[in-house]
Order: C-alpha cells, then sequence, then structure tokens
C-alpha cells in the first residue's frame, strides 16, 4: 500500500473532527470530546495556528492524521514537537500509515534541528507502546503528567 503524508488543507477540516472522534471511540473517551468542526477550523487553519497536522492518504482517501505542536526544552535549549494525536484508521493499520507519519515528523524535527519528539500513550494500549517500542521509543517513567482543567483551572486563574 502505498501511503503519502500531505500538510492539512482547510478543506480536510471535516475529516480532522471524525479522525478525532474515531480515536476518542477507540480510546473509550467519545465522552469528553467537545471539539465541533468550526474549533478544528479555528484550531488549526485560524489567522495564527499553533497546532499542526499531517494528514496520511492512500488511493482510498485519507487513512489516518498526526495533529502537533512545537513544544520547548530548556535544557536543551532547543523546540521538539509534541504529538497530540497519531490515528491510523482500523482497516489500514499494520500497513506502515502510522509509521510514515511518525518517520514524517521525524524527518521535520531533523531538518528543522528540533531536540525530540514526544508522545502519550494510555498504559491499557499494548499494540501502540509494542508499536512504539518497535521504532525505539523510550517511555518517560520517572516523570507523571499532572493536570489542571475545569473548576480546579478556573480557581487557580482566579487567584
Amino acid at each position: 500500500m502505498s501511503v503519502t503524508i500531505r500538510s492539512a488543507a482547510p478543506a480536510d477540516a471535516p475529516v480532522i473532527l471524525a479522525f478525532i472522534r474515531e480515536l476518542a471511540e477507540y480510546e473509550r473517551l467519545l465522552h469528553e470530546v467537545k471539539i465541533t468542526l468550526p474549533d478544528v477550523e479555528a484550531l488549526v487553519f485560524g489567522p495564527a495556528p499553533r497546532v499542526f497536522c499531517d494528514i496520511a492518504e492512500t488511493a482510498a482517501g485519507p487513512v489516518g492524521f498526526a495533529l502537533w505542536f512545537y513544544s520547548v526544552s530548556t535544557f536543551e535549549g532547543r523546540l521538539g514537537i509534541y504529538l497530540e494525536d497519531l490515528y491510523v484508521r482500523p482497516e489500514t493499520r499494520g500497513a506502515g500509515v502510522g509509521k510514515a507519519l511518525l518517520a514524517h515528523l521525524a524527518r521535520r524535527c531533523a531538518a528543522e534541528g528540533l531536540a525530540r519528539l514526544e508522545w502519550s500513550v494510555l498504559d491499557w494500549n499494548a499494540p501502540a507502546i509494542a508499536f512504539y517500542d518497535g521504532l525505539g521509543a523510550t517511555a518517560k517513567t520517572d516523570w507523571i503528567t499532572r493536570r489542571l482543567s475545569g473548576d480546579a483551572l478556573a480557581r487557580l486563574a482566579a487567584v
């Protein structure tokens, strides 16, 4: 199967939204999805986007995506890429689509002199963990992700 990776265009907003919803369903988190089509359009294609998206296509059309943004390592003194979402439709998994998306981002890191490519994976997602390990990715078990959202975020913002 031939896979092409390209930057998303505004006309891709509906497929990006569909991929987000499909990923959330796979991750058993569909009940948390609040994003709408106008949100996708503003987030990825607004006047000064801070989030970027690459689309994986085969002859059948779009089959996956990578949604990412630039991060920073103060220790390295360089930027990196944080991969927020990586999704490949089930019927094309195992055909190299996910690897093509990650390789595309790795090439961007190399071309731009970026320090790293990072992402998170749910601890129960054994197929994804095995895939990432097979690429040479390592788990950062010494760092624990913390999050402020909802009421807790609002309370801190009010201080």
